[in-house]
């Protein structure tokens, strides 16, 4: 069965995501953040697509699969079934589910992440787009976490995979 892997990058550095991409076997990212702009060094759009590029991972953007503003702050206030509610509504649109319709054709072909910043999945839209793909794919849903020094322990096991 082919899984989809999810991860978020909170509290992690870019080479340490990198290297655990990597050692989960993931050969392209797609990025399920509505705006892929980060505070965090590395994790915008451009650099990290050249990070992951570089290290022979492809990355996509899906914007539609993102999390709507008012989703984002419920979940930011702690109200889960306010974000849950708006998420399922967001992805009822037709404009969503063209976008999981092309994510399906992507998770199929080739190891796939789904990316967000919530360290755990659980409070991340993510989690509910991989499984909603699960679903309709026959996939399994795997999540990953950053772990902690990957870079530094596992850096050249990485690149030799």
């Amino acid at each position: 069965m082919t899984t989809v892997f999810t991860i978020g990058y909170e509290g992690a550095s870019v080479e340490d995501f990198v290297v655990s991409l990597t050692l989960a076997g993931v050969q392209r990212v797609l990025d399920v953040r509505e705006i892929a702009q980060s505070r965090r060094r590395g994790f915008s759009k451009n650099g990290l697509a050249e990070t992951l590029r570089a290290s022979g991972i492809e990355y996509s953007h899906s914007r539609q699969l993102g999390d709507p503003k008012p989703g984002r702050e419920a979940a930011r206030r702690g109200d889960l079934d306010q974000f849950k509610r708006i998420f399922e509504a967001h992805l009822s649109l037709l404009e969503t589910r063209e976008a999981l319709s092309a994510a399906a054709e992507i998770v199929q072909r080739v190891p796939t992440a789904l990316l967000c910043f919530e360290r755990n999945p659980q409070h991340c839209h993510r989690t509910l787009v991989a499984n909603h793909l699960a679903e309709v794919c026959s996939l399994s849903v795997r999540h990953l976490g950053v772990v902690e020094n990957a870079a530094h322990r596992y850096g050249a096991v990485a690149e030799a995979a």
